[in-house]
């Protein structure tokens, strides 16, 4: 016959057991005597056998007793686990997410349908945007102030950290309206090796060399004309015919703000835009937010 005990039982009969005193044990749990008394012989009316032999001598287990503390001892050791997950999950629920980024993931409405299914799911948590510089390309992970974080891949160490990729879009070459192969409707790579170029920081590691094409100049260094950080910085340093710079068709908008034309490229790989986050992390909420964006991405494909 299986019966429900109590948690409150358990911990009765393990303070009694480890006790062997029914004084000391009322007075550790933080109740009388009688009451704990009553408790314990309320346990062995379900159990159907003592669990103590009381004489004058003082109290020990009996048979049926030393049976059951061990299983009683693991009960009550996972609830307190138990007890201690939910709090974490509770708290988390109430904190803020940071999610960092360099770049804005517009991209057919991305950020909006993430938020919504994260919201829905995790009402008492907060959001918070974060902007960061390009000379962090992992847009705060690496040091801690963002939870999670979009980026452009590859990430300098990126095999600390979970992705989702959530787009892949061709690179373009963005250039002033009057560089020489603006009329073009698409430019061989090859054509641009001799070109400055705009880079981001050296700070960025490997993502200045995959921006800068480096995989496909065949050894060649590239020529740098500007260090740029930034979108402004780069509209700025486009328009004063610093040079040329590789751009991912859905950031095209951003700098194409006049005086700058953008042109398919044909030679290099397109590029890969995802979320991140650190690997094997057991936080809920940046895992909540890894699947709302994850659903989102979906429902968009």
């Amino acid at each position: 016959m299986v019966m429900d005990v109590h948690c409150r039982d358990l911990r009765y009969f393990a303070a009694v057991a480890e006790e062997l005193h029914f004084t000391r044990a009322a007075e550790r749990l933080f109740v009388s005597q009688p009451a704990l008394s009553k408790q314990i012989r309320a346990l062995e009316r379900q159990l159907g056998a003592p669990l103590f032999d009381r004489d004058r001598q003082g109290v020990a287990l009996t048979a049926v007793g030393a049976a059951l503390l061990p299983h009683a001892l693991r009960v009550l050791a996972e609830w307190d686990a138990a007890w201690a997950a939910v709090g974490s999950a509770k708290a988390a629920q109430g904190s803020t997410l940071v999610v960092g980024m360099s770049t804005s993931p517009g991209r057919g409405g991305l950020l909006p349908a993430v938020r919504s299914r994260f919201t829905a799911a995790h009402p008492e948590a907060a959001l918070r945007l974060r902007q960061v510089s390009w000379e962090d390309p992992t847009a705060g992970l690496a040091d801690g102030t963002s939870d999670v974080a979009y980026v452009w891949l590859p990430l300098p160490d990126q095999d600390r950290y979970d992705l989702l990729v959530v787009a892949e879009e061709p690179r373009l070459v963005a250039m002033p309206d009057g560089h020489r192969l603006a009329a073009r409707d698409g430019v061989d790579f090859a054509e641009l090796l001799d070109e400055p170029f705009l880079a981001l920081p050296a700070a960025a590691g490997p993502l200045r060399d995959y921006w800068l094409a480096a995989d496909a100049r065949a050894g060649r260094p590239a020529r740098i004309g500007a260090e740029v950080a930034s979108t402004e910085e780069t509209y700025e340093a486009l328009v004063a015919g610093l040079g040329v710079v590789v751009v991912a068709a859905g950031n095209a908008p951003l700098i194409t703000l006049g005086g700058v034309t953008t042109r398919p490229v044909r030679g290099i790989s397109p590029s890969r835009f995802a979320l991140a986050w650190p690997r094997g992390t057991a936080d809920p909420l940046v895992r909540g937010y890894a699947a709302a964006c994850r659903e989102a991405r979906d429902a968009r494909a």
